[in-house]
């Protein structure tokens, strides 16, 4: 049995955010957890372009030549690539300030287990 691209995806989707769910409940490890939820915006922006996936589709740019009615069928979505792309951005600025966090919270507790420093509290 072949799976489509799109489902496939879905799947992969789905386990990065399970993965990711999973790392920021049960791990200990301060930057674990940011990477583990840095899964689940992966898994997230996945999804998205999973559902905005066209197939046989072209890339959204109306190139002299084109026919309307032709490019507006075989065209890929465009807004889910947007939201995507503004959501790596994003997620890539939280991630960075989360780190710079973690920094602060070594220097104080010199340590970043995450039970450590809140049984310090």
């Amino acid at each position: 049995m072949i799976i489509d691209t799109q489902l496939a995806s879905l799947f992969t989707a789905v386990s990065l955010v399970i993965i990711g769910i999973y790392g920021a409940v049960f791990l200990d490890n301060l930057i674990k957890k940011v990477i583990s939820l840095a899964f689940i915006g992966d898994g997230a922006n996945l999804f998205i372009i999973a559902l905005g996936y066209k197939p046989g589709g072209i890339v959204y740019i109306f190139l002299p030549g084109m026919a309307a009615d032709w490019f507006a069928q075989h065209a890929a979505y465009p807004l889910p690539f947007a939201l995507v792309l503004t959501s790596i951005v994003i997620g890539a600025s939280t991630t960075a300030v989360m780190l710079g966090l973690i920094i602060v919270l070594y220097k104080k507790y010199k340590s970043i287990k995450a039970s450590k420093i809140l049984g310090e509290l």
